[in-house]
């Protein structure tokens, strides 16, 4: 995320985009199997990881990047300075909202009737 934002120049929504973009796809499969030990594989699952990637970056970067400028608003950082911090702060906001988001709607443990 940091090297396509400071080398690639792509912006704070891009360069966070394409960062959960790759990882998802590897967080895919190893909470799957891993964390969560889910087995089989089915759409409905595939669609609800989606969303709740989607929905949770949405949720993260969006509250990140207005409250991290107010946050510091006192200190006289260059703008790419405060992205970077807001990038790493979405980054911290995503992690938690996802794990609670996975482990209760995507790889939720059915009940045996």
């Amino acid at each position: 995320m940091l090297i396509a934002y400071n080398l690639f120049g792509l912006g704070y929504w891009i360069s966070s985009a394409l960062n959960y973009i790759v990882g998802s796809i590897f967080s895919y499969f190893a909470n799957k199997y891993f964390t969560f030990q889910s087995h089989g594989t089915s759409l409905k699952e595939i669609v609800k990881f989606v969303a709740n990637i989607a929905l949770c970056y949405l949720i993260a970067y969006g509250i990140a990047k207005p409250l991290i400028p107010r946050l510091v608003s006192s200190i006289q950082w260059p703008t790419n300075i405060v992205e970077q911090i807001s990038m790493l702060a979405g980054m911290c906001f995503f992690v938690v909202i996802n794990f609670v988001g996975q482990k209760f709607f995507v790889f939720q443990k059915r009940v045996e009737e």
